[in-house]
């Protein structure tokens, strides 16, 4: 079964900047994958996912030009760039593998477990 293991959160200031790492189990080139997070008080949402081949990306448009989602498939690992975070970027973020439709699109839409996530606390 597919395993998928977040970290790299922690406590930034606003306009501050963490990476996210999401280390996957096997082999990454076969899957897309997403990053979602859960806010107290919200819903989860989908952040950011990237095709199995990494040829197109997804994000929210709260995050758009503020994180960037890229993937290393010799490290099995896709990251999450975070930049001039905001409070409200405060969460727990997860990843997981999510749909594609070839290497052209990807949803934000998990279809692996929630494993437990990486906190980001963002505040002054």
């Amino acid at each position: 079964q597919l395993q998928l293991v977040e970290s790299g959160g922690g406590f930034v200031q606003p306009g501050g900047s963490l990476r996210l790492s999401c280390l996957v189990s096997g082999t990454l080139d076969y899957y897309a994958i997403g990053w979602f997070r859960h806010a107290p008080w919200h819903e989860r949402e989908g952040v950011s996912c990237i095709t199995s081949r990494g040829g197109s990306t997804n994000s929210a448009d709260s995050v758009k030009g503020r994180f960037t989602i890229y993937r290393d498939n010799s490290k099995n690992t896709v990251y999450l760039q975070m930049n001039s975070l905001k409070p409200e970027d405060t969460a727990v973020y997860y990843c997981a593998r999510t749909f594609e439709l070839g290497d052209y699109v990807c949803y934000q839409s998990p279809r692996t477990p929630w494993g437990q996530g990486t906190q980001v606390t963002v505040s002054s």
